[in-house]
């Protein structure tokens, strides 16, 4: 499980484990797996893992089935996300999403294959976003490395069905906005405005979604749906999403200050049933 130290991550970790599974909790904060590792309990152990290292993966895929004794769930999570104007941003910024988002996972899903291929079965789950389904002003580089994230998990899949291997999975969730710390920050940030434009889902929402992928592997789950639908129309309209921008962005920024009011004034995120 990478990028598991928070936010998505660590509930995805905590219901993997609440299934019985031992659950290796690796992030790029080796400190931040560890605690995550000791809220979840027995059964859970936490380490260092950079996912831009292809021989990190390996060795961390390694390093579950000596403990755990199989690798039967491996979940891709970890990624960054900075906004800004693409023509602004210099190429180093560029090259640093593409490298995690989508290089990282790339190693993660090749590290995890190796033993899976040998044993014939494994499930693979790597957490995409809506950004992979469709594109916006603002996060083009981040929506770039998802996209590359996708193509190359469906891409994996029809090989590796094209070489006989039918009960070896790859599943991409793509979820819309959701509430942690990625997001939180960007309250202010009128580059992320869109991510506050559909529905915002809290972590263990996407969670619960997303470890079903376990039990029902799909190539493809949108988080919600019907979100998914709709960017899907957008994506296939580039003319029509085009003059869609200027409605679309005062909507998303209407809805980013709605939320920074209800942030702030305690009324946000929801305090449970």
């Amino acid at each position: 499980m990478t990028g598991a130290g928070g936010g998505l991550g660590l509930e995805i970790a905590r219901k993997l484990g609440a299934r019985g599974l031992d659950v290796h909790v690796t992030d790029v904060d080796g400190a931040a797996a560890l605690a995550a590792a000791e809220d979840i309990g027995t059964g859970a152990w936490g380490s260092a893992l950079d996912v831009r290292d292809p021989q990190a993966c390996r060795q961390a895929a390694a390093a579950t089935i000596a403990r755990a004794g199989s690798l039967d769930v491996w979940v891709n999570n970890a990624g960054i996300l900075i906004t800004g104007p693409a023509f602004e941003q210099e190429l180093e910024v560029h090259r640093a999403m593409l490298e995690v988002n989508a290089i990282g996972t790339f190693n993660g899903t090749l590290g995890a294959l190796e033993p899976m291929r040998e044993r014939g079965a494994g499930n693979i789950i790597n957490v995409i976003s809506l950004a992979g389904l469709g594109t916006g002003p603002g996060i083009v580089s981040y929506s770039a490395s998802k996209h590359a994230a996708i193509a190359f998990s469906r891409g994996m899949l029809a090989d590796l069905r094209a070489a006989g291997y039918q009960d070896i999975h790859i599943s991409c969730a793509c979820p819309d906005g959701i509430w942690t710390p990625m997001i939180q920050d960007k309250l202010d940030d009128p580059h992320d405005a869109l991510s506050f434009s559909g529905k915002m889902l809290m972590p263990e929402q996407a969670a619960d979604k997303i470890v079903r992928l376990v039990d029902h592997p799909t190539p493809v789950l949108a988080i919600p749906r019907w979100r998914g639908r709709f960017v899907r129309f957008v994506d296939r309209h580039p003319r029509l999403a085009m003059r869609m921008i200027p409605a679309a962005m005062k909507d998303a920024l209407r809805r980013q200050a709605r939320f920074k009011r209800r942030f702030e004034a305690g009324k946000w995120p929801p305090k449970g049933p």
